[in-house]
């Protein structure tokens, strides 16, 4: 443990990435393709010798500035790492360039979900578990970071509760949370190790409860690390191309909550843990707009049944309400599968799919130090709270807030930076979509294509239009712009701005 936090952070991540090549060469041995697992071997094989290689040359190095270290580790883990990842991917699919390669590793690796192979045939079982697990390490690497380095740069949504004695700063190692006070690369490795049990172990028995629900092992894994990483990617096109029904979609359901809070990680079922979830305020927000949502889209599918004659199949009406739970819990923590249940409800009402209202989702996202995109709930809170203490003053001018320091944190300084990052996002938003739009692309497929991407909600594309939009149907150009709008969307602009910061690079 102490010498690996004598290597450079980049070197045990690309070890790591090579490793990882290693479980799609077991399935592609078992399934008899051979040009997979000999792409597979070779690429993992000439990748882990290289990195023990860059190791040994880099250990001990000194680092004068962890933070800053860590924060360009980060960047280069979404930029630089990809090319490395891709080489298999390219090797195994024949007939696919590169640069299409790069895209889908970028993607992967970023939890976006977004894909240029419309068919899942196309691809072996073996690239198939590669895009997954790809997902997966790198929902790992969001949760683990946000934890270990941006909690402490009071980044990544923690800049709302900065200095209330709140989630940033006094964090301790027993509860899974940060103290700025130690070594950066020593406090990744100790959460790593930390949380690596616990996510293996959440992946896991999802796995088990889907396989028990009828679905297929490589189905299940897939399934089951997209839903933990919010990814979103899946061999069969989604949860409806599987065989568990409704069934493995509730499985599914019930660990989408772990994008919505962190506490949900830390809950062992003591008194305590009870009352901190329940104090919890991105769930209580996360649970309040998933309903009001969900009421909203079964009212409209309800509304239009009665307009075709159709509000008394009462189980076509348990269906779209089953159909709208999901979906909006799937696109509100950015993981983007919709259900069966959907193109049923649909069918049943007569309506089109409310695009918007998924962008909608979409844009809110999951929680702070979770593996969820998006604006984040914590922030949402924070303008919600600050809203209201204005509405509160236009009927009561000289009234005084209550609610302690905390409130009052949230609903002044908080809601100040979460506006500002809300701004930043809507010029985010602007820039990649002139940028599209200078490159072909019509307003409306700019748009949904710059939200998924900077949500990291890829699935969002195919849900959001009809006809859906297809990311193999794009140019270079457009693939690029989009693969550099995730990268953004990941690390979050506050990040990328901190690294302009002239301050940060004098220390």
């Amino acid at each position: 443990m102490r010498r690996l936090a004598d290597l450079p952070f980049l070197v045990i991540l690309m070890g790591i990435g090579a490793l990882a090549m290693f479980p799609p060469v077991v399935l592609a041995l078992a399934e008899r393709d051979w040009e997979t697992a000999r792409a597979f071997f070779n690429s993992g094989l000439l990748f882990f010798v290289l990195a023990v290689l860059i190791g040994l040359s880099t250990i001990n190095r000194p680092v004068q500035n962890q933070a800053r270290s860590h924060l360009l580790a980060m960047l280069g883990f979404y930029t630089l790492l990809p090319l490395m990842l891709a080489v298999p991917v390219s090797e195994a699919v024949g007939d696919t360039s590169f640069l299409n390669a790069y895209f889908e590793m970028v993607s992967c690796l970023t939890t976006t979900g977004a894909t240029l192979f419309d068919s899942p045939e196309r691809l072996s079982p073996g690239v198939h578990l590669w895009r997954a697990t790809v997902g997966w390490l790198g929902g790992f690497f969001v949760w683990v970071t946000a934890i270990a380095i941006l909690a402490p740069m009071n980044l990544g949504g923690f800049e709302v509760t900065a200095g209330t004695g709140g989630i940033a700063g006094r964090i301790d190692s027993e509860r899974g949370e940060v103290s700025p006070a130690h070594d950066p690369r020593e406090r990744l490795l100790r959460f790593a190790h930390q949380l690596a049990p616990v996510y293996i172990g959440l992946t896991a028995t999802l796995w088990v409860l889907m396989v028990v629900a009828g679905e297929g092992p490589l189905v299940a894994a897939c399934h089951a690390m997209s839903v933990l990483s919010t990814s979103g990617i899946s061999p069969v096109g989604g949860v409806a191309g599987g065989q568990s029904g409704v069934p493995g979609e509730i499985m599914l359901w019930g660990f989408m909550v772990f994008a919505i809070s962190r506490q949900m990680f830390m809950f062992d079922f003591r008194p305590e843990s009870w009352r901190r979830l329940k104090a919890d305020l991105e769930l209580r927000m996360g649970v309040g707009i998933a309903w009001v949502v969900t009421v909203f889209l079964f009212a409209r599918h309800w509304v239009g049944a009665y307009e075709v004659a159709a509000e008394e199949n009462g189980m076509a009406a348990l269906r779209a309400l089953w159909g709208a739970i999901f979906t909006v819990t799937s696109y509100l923590t950015t993981t983007g599968f919709a259900s069966v249940e959907w193109i049923d409800a649909r069918q049943w009402s007569g309506l089109a799919t409310p695009g918007l209202i998924l962008v909608g989702l979409a844009v809110f996202g999951g929680g702070v130090a979770t593996t969820a995109g998006g604006v984040k709930l914590l922030r949402i809170y924070a303008l919600y709270k600050h809203g209201i203490r204005e509405m509160e003053k236009l009927v009561h001018p000289s009234s005084v807030g209550g609610a302690g320091a905390f409130a009052r944190r949230i609903r002044r300084q908080g809601a100040q930076i979460a506006f500002v990052f809300f701004m930043l996002f809507a010029l985010s938003v602007a820039v990649v979509m002139v940028t599209l739009g200078l490159l072909g692309l019509d307003f409306e497929a700019s748009m949904v294509l710059t939200v998924a991407a900077l949500t990291t909600t890829g699935p969002l594309a195919a849900a959001a239009t009809d006809p859906p939009l297809s990311y193999a149907a794009l140019g270079d150009g457009p693939k690029m712009v989009l693969a550099a709008t995730m990268v953004l969307g990941r690390l979050e602009t506050l990040a990328i701005i901190a690294l302009f910061n002239p301050e940060f690079w004098r220390k």
